[in-house]
């Protein structure tokens, strides 16, 4: 039987995530995707928020992805704009991407990395012991230490593991496709009794803030159905028909590249771990596309869990530091669930008095700390695990700053770009010895002398010295005689060795 240390189960955007981290870490990881090649056909997801993009730049690899999209203001709430342009980050925008094309960039970088895929396969059920899974297959079996579920919102993984997927059924639906058409379209957002609808060329530019169509080729087409759908295929003609029933017309669509339905299910996994299964992405949370933060979260999920699974897997760390990516992410997808239905509720078809809520929804948006509360949200920029008392960049993102080393200038995110920790020291050279972890943390003395400034919060005190996890987030602060370092190694990073 074929075995690996980690098998994960879907090629998405979160699986090559959670491949490329694992690999990172010289951990044998491999991919069973069911698509015979990585093409994803159409569009599907559009883009990227700013935590992703920093997320990305932390591996070195943002600028292939910058490369090919859109900069622009994306984040929003409920169809207000949030601009972020003045959020104190390197990346203070989003970045229009199909998700074909955020795909086919991190199947490049897994394959520089030598990741494992098994293509035109489905995983069809498991069964773990004490020691591992057994992985069941559509043309076989296979064994892992680990499992992880990326197979999105109907996940195998997650049904034969047996963990419950509480939370609400839809209240409605919507038709999502890439067509071609006989007759030219109205471009742009419709909204009426029925819901919001909209066309749209798939290739495009951002001029000025502002969406440019192409003048020819593919045109995406969003349509809200009068009464929710069953979660079935939809086809051409149920397309057709649900046009002609919010535009009086078909516009002649024909040759679909491909049909979805999507609602505003809203589900979330109890536990996102049972024993030697794990989930990540759209298998442990869906719901309304609604600001586009699926993708960002299941990317962000397999950052969390990356560097936790391989210390467990290489031995350096007890399983229990498994638990922490539950208590962690789970809060975090929580909440994207809940703004998402708040969202739903208010881009409905509107009576007066959810008009008159949306337009106060929209003139405290306008307004400045509530604009940033929001937009910290949805660009991911604010996201606080809750790591205990102390200062308050313990369990933020660490700030991308420009420090000054021996060697010479230095970006914080370089340190990153191999996924390994880093105890930087702010202060007087030679103030720690971490020798018992000198292994797995990086020691960096440095000078920085610029502003410290976190997206929300603002201004915060200068610390001495940061423990930065793989993920980027900071799991200590102190000076040199604050005590808690020590501490703080080993549970993020083992027991020290002995010397």
């Amino acid at each position: 039987m074929t075995e690996h240390a980690v098998v994960i189960a879907g090629g998405g955007p979160t699986g090559l995530m959670l491949a490329g981290e694992l690999a990172l870490a010289k951990v044998d990881v491999a991919i069973v995707e069911r698509r015979p090649s990585q093409d994803l056909p159409g569009s599907r997801s559009g883009g990227l928020h700013s935590r992703t993009i920093e997320v990305l730049d932390q591996r070195g690899i943002a600028d292939r992805f910058l490369a090919e999209g859109q900069v622009a203001q994306v984040a929003g709430f409920a169809f207000n704009r949030l601009d972020i342009s003045d959020f104190p980050t390197r990346h203070n925008y989003g970045l229009g991407l199909w998700q074909k094309h955020i795909e086919r960039i991190l199947a490049g970088w897994v394959d520089e990395l030598a990741v494992t895929i098994y293509r035109a396969r489905d995983v069809t059920g498991l069964t773990q012991d004490d020691n591992g899974v057994d992985v069941h297959l559509s043309d076989g079996s296979m064994r892992a230490a680990y499992l992880v579920g990326c197979d999105g919102g109907r996940s195998v993984v997650r049904k034969a593991a047996g963990i419950e997927f509480p939370g609400w059924d839809p209240t409605t639906s919507a038709l999502l496709a890439e067509v071609e058409v006989a007759e030219e379209p109205e471009l742009g957002i419709r909204q009426d009794e029925v819901g919001t609808h909209s066309f749209g060329r798939v290739e495009y530019e951002i001029r000025e803030g502002e969406i440019v169509f192409a003048d020819e080729g593919p045109v995406g087409v969003m349509v809200t159905e009068r009464q929710p759908a069953p979660s079935t295929e939809p086809t051409l003609r149920d397309l057709s028909e649900a046009l002609i029933t919010v535009y009086g017309t078909d516009y002649g669509v024909h040759s679909p590249t491909w049909i979805t339905r999507f609602t505003d299910m809203t589900r979330q996994a109890a536990s996102y771990r049972d024993r030697r299964v794990l989930l990540a992405g759209d298998a442990a949370h869906v719901h309304s596309p609604a600001g586009g933060q699926g993708l960002n979260t299941g990317v962000q999920d397999a950052v969390n869990l990356g560097w936790k699974l391989a210390q467990v897997v290489k031995e350096i760390s007890p399983p229990s530091l498994l638990d922490t990516y539950h208590s962690e992410r789970h809060p975090v997808a929580a909440r994207v669930l809940r703004n998402t239905m708040a969202q739903t509720a208010l881009i409905r078809p509107a009576d007066a008095r959810l008009e008159a809520l949306r337009e106060t929804v929209s003139e405290l948006l306008a307004m400045d700390e509530p604009r940033k509360r929001f937009a910290g949200m949805m660009s991911g920029l604010d996201i606080h695990y809750d790591l205990g008392e102390g200062h308050p960049l313990l369990g933020r993102r660490m700030p991308d700053l420009d420090l000054v080393t021996a060697d010479g200038p230095l970006r914080v995110f370089t340190l990153l770009h191999d996924a390994r920790p880093v105890l930087l020291n702010l202060g007087e050279p030679g103030g720690f010895d971490i020798t018992p972890w000198a292994d797995r943390v990086q020691m960096i003395e440095a000078r920085y002398v610029g502003p410290w400034e976190l997206p929300v919060l603002g201004a915060v005190t200068a610390p001495t010295a940061v423990l930065i996890r793989p993920d980027g987030y900071v799991g200590w602060v102190g000076e040199l005689t604050q005590p808690g370092l020590l501490d703080a190694l080993t549970t993020w990073f083992g027991p020290p060795t002995a010397t």
